[in-house]
């Protein structure tokens, strides 16, 4: 007898997770694909199409596929579609109804929200978060991604988009983002964010550094937080001032949503210590005082690997016990 399963789908900006998932959250089959190779949407989706078919022949004498859940930049659940993407280059920053076209490639009910939200069901279903029904994920990778649950539920907003903490200002005359603002927060606290902060104080102090002999493209967060590890002082002040300033709107976003705890997750919440302390210091400086004491910062316990896939998978679950 088959088992019913659902394919989860993790689009980034460099490759694509899928995963055939069946209710307890096993992994029947699994594969990747390159996001980025594809020119325009009708590469990608015959690119996809043919690895999803692939991946659902493995498990076909013993899975029933029952749905296909997608978690990816922009993804808005509302519209079913991936909106303005700008780190999809075959989107060309047009809105793309990925839903409707994948419902008519495979005939399965298809639902779609951004990675951040995907992630944050994979961390209330199977992480630190099971059993809460308020909490805030955010993801520290090429992008600040947020996924905010109030009573149990993705928060969205009417129109799909709420919960952006990463596009929040920061500064008000800041850096440029990608969305073509200044300031955003994501320009300060992300990979990218925290490499351009150790050029500005590269260029400010005279101190030593091992990050002085890299240049702007070859030096990654991976580097910094190593160098961090060797006492490094700019490494060291890079993580203090980017952890400032997301304690700074964590504790903002706290005022907004009263959360049960907030769960940093991706490559740059890998620095442990080195992004957690600052953040929580300056995070319980800038709480109201009701707040203050009662919300822990954590790493997120997951998997790094699988989780958007997860949390994707539980997004296409949840929409097929609402019907």
């Amino acid at each position: 007898m088959k088992i019913d399963a659902v394919i989860g789908i993790d689009i980034g900006g460099t490759f694509t997770k899928y995963a055939v998932i069946d209710l307890l959250a096993n992994v029947l089959a699994e594969g990747s694909m390159p996001t980025d190779a594809a020119d325009t949407l009708d590469e990608y989706l015959d690119a996809l199409s043919k690895s999803l078919k692939a991946v659902i022949n493995k498990v076909a004498d013993k899975a029933d596929i029952k749905g296909i859940g997608i978690g990816a930049p922009c993804g808005n659940y509302k519209s079913g579609s991936i909106e303005y993407a700008v780190n999809l280059k075959w989107t060309q920053g047009k809105v793309v109804p990925v839903v409707e076209l994948l419902q008519k490639a495979f005939s399965l009910p298809v639902a779609i929200t951004n990675d951040a939200n995907a992630a944050a069901l994979g961390e209330m279903i199977y992480g630190g978060a099971k059993g809460m029904k308020d909490f805030i994920l955010i993801t520290l990778g090429t992008g600040l991604g947020s996924g905010l649950v109030t009573n149990g539920e993705l928060l969205y907003g009417h129109d799909g988009f709420a919960g952006e903490i990463g596009h929040v200002r920061a500064h008000a005359n800041g850096r440029v983002c990608g969305c073509g603002r200044r300031g955003c927060l994501e320009t300060y606290v992300s990979a990218p964010g925290i490499v351009r902060t150790v050029f500005e104080l590269l260029a400010e102090y005279n101190t030593p550094s091992e990050l002085r002999r890299y240049a702007f493209n070859d030096l990654t967060s991976e580097i910094i937080y190593q160098a961090a590890t060797r006492n490094d002082y700019i490494a060291l002040k890079a993580f203090e001032e980017t952890g400032k300033i997301l304690g700074i709107k964590l504790a903002d976003a706290v005022a907004h949503t009263a959360p049960e705890a907030i769960f940093l997750f991706g490559g740059l919440a890998k620095a442990g210590d080195y992004i957690l302390k600052p953040t929580r210091e300056s995070f319980e400086n800038n709480l109201l005082k009701n707040y203050q004491g009662k919300i822990p910062i954590q790493i997120s316990s997951l998997p790094e690997g699988n989780v958007a896939v997860l949390g994707a998978s539980a997004l296409i679950w949840n929409e097929i016990n609402k019907k």
